[in-house]
């Protein structure tokens, strides 16, 4: 089972910005916990993050090519005006699962929309690291339930 878990603008700045929203944690760090997991339950992860947009959308039309089973993202900020992300993504044949770092829905109004949420399986925000964790097994979950 192959998932891959992509990471939008900004987020490779975890451990440095905004802590009281997002903690210490570096996204290293938070990668090697996912892979990690995803060996435990019988997945391989591929962890990808860029700033630019065009680059996520290639890799979304890679993971398109290559029939991964789940794709796993926090967009960070392009979550909450990307059409270009959102339309990339809706290409895909296979669950998406939205995490978020932080509850979305309990910070400043421009935050509360998600253009990815209509076409995700399910979105999952406000519980740091673990949400990433708890994706993954929404992921894995949701690949096994299509089998």
């Amino acid at each position: 089972m192959k998932i891959l878990c992509l990471n939008g603008i900004n987020l490779n700045m975890f451990g440095k910005r905004d802590p009281a929203q997002y903690g210490t944690i570096t996204l290293a760090e938070i990668d090697a916990q996912v892979k990690k997991l995803g060996t435990e339950l019988g997945a391989e992860v591929e962890c990808f993050q860029t700033n630019f947009e065009g680059a996520m959308a290639e890799k979304i039309h890679q993971a398109h090519a290559d029939k991964v089973d789940a794709v796993m993202i926090n967009a960070g900020a392009w979550t909450h005006y990307s059409y270009g992300i959102r339309d990339a993504l809706a290409i895909l044949k296979c669950p998406i699962i939205e995490v978020h770092m932080s509850n979305i829905h309990a910070r400043e109004e421009f935050r509360h929309q998600s253009v990815i949420a209509e076409i995700a399986k399910g979105q999952i925000a406000g519980f740091g690291v673990d949400s990433y964790l708890l994706g993954l097994r929404a992921a894995v979950s949701a690949v096994r339930a299509a089998v």
